[in-house]
């Protein structure tokens, strides 16, 4: 699976999705922080699901219907936990992702979300 790892989720959970074989890019390597649309952007455009630990991405794929990839939100999850957690999505919720889920976690709960189209 593809992909981008907002600069907030952290370098380590980085590093593990790359030893599980999966194709990783770190906004951190873009140098200062493009910003969250821009982070949707790109990847959808280069077919990754976003990894971000921000709360605003809701606003963009439900009340705007902003294309995406699949996004993965752990707000508040702590650094020693989320390596844990995506370990568990991946292996109960990986089609899900590949359909382009948005899966929220809070505490031990996950939620999986679809966006739909944005209608005018």
């Amino acid at each position: 699976m593809r992909f981008l790892i907002d600069r907030c989720a952290g370098r380590r959970l980085a590093e593990w999705l790359r030893e599980q074989g999966h194709d990783v890019v770190e906004s951190q390597e873009w140098g200062a922080d493009p910003g969250d649309r821009v982070l949707l952007d790109r990847a959808a455009v280069e077919d990754r699901v976003l990894v971000t630990m921000d709360k605003d991405f809701g606003k963009f794929l439900f009340v705007e219907g902003t294309p995406h990839c699949g996004l993965v939100r752990l707000p508040d999850v702590l650094a020693d936990e989320r390596i844990r957690l995506m370990d568990q999505i991946l292996t109960r919720f990986g089609s899900e992702l590949r359909e382009k889920a948005v899966i929220t976690v809070r505490g031990e709960r996950i939620r999986i979300s679809r966006s739909k189209p944005h209608s005018s």
